[in-house]
């Protein structure tokens, strides 16, 4: 007697969602220690470590200069982990389903002729920075 074969999840079941939330839940958590040990890192280190802290790095202590460049910076690492890898979990898990690749590849080569941005892409694309709009800013720094 022939023993019938388990059905794969359906895509839209909730078994299928809960394993993908539980997934991302994991990454969460870790994109958010990650998050955590980058904002507390830095008084944890003032205060075990001050004389390090008050070494100058190009005329600012350490401290401040950990602060000024390295903050954003860890954090869009950070962030951009978080994005690739949650798209990664949501494409590996509808895989696992189909056994379809969500993306196919265009064997078309089409070329764009216009620009996608004012001033062409290049480094502004890469990072997702668009116009921001700072004037809340002014506020803040000035009391106005």
């Amino acid at each position: 007697m022939q023993q019938p074969s388990p059905e794969k999840p359906d895509i839209h079941s909730e078994e299928f969602l809960r394993s993908l939330m539980r997934k991302q839940l994991r990454l969460s958590i870790l994109c958010a220690a990650a998050f955590l040990g980058v904002l507390l890192g830095l008084p944890l280190a003032n205060y075990f470590l001050p004389e390090l802290m008050a070494t100058r790095v190009f005329g600012f202590t350490l401290t401040w200069f950990l602060l000024g460049i390295g903050f954003f910076p860890a954090v869009w690492v950070i962030s951009f982990y978080f994005i690739r890898r949650s798209i990664a979990l949501e494409e590996e898990e509808v895989r696992e389903v189909t056994g379809e690749n969500l993306r196919t590849p265009n064997t078309k080569h089409q070329i764009n002729t216009k620009p996608q941005t004012p001033m062409g892409g290049g480094l502004v694309v890469f990072l997702g920075l668009g116009a921001w709009s700072f004037s809340g800013g002014w506020n803040l720094v000035f009391g106005f």
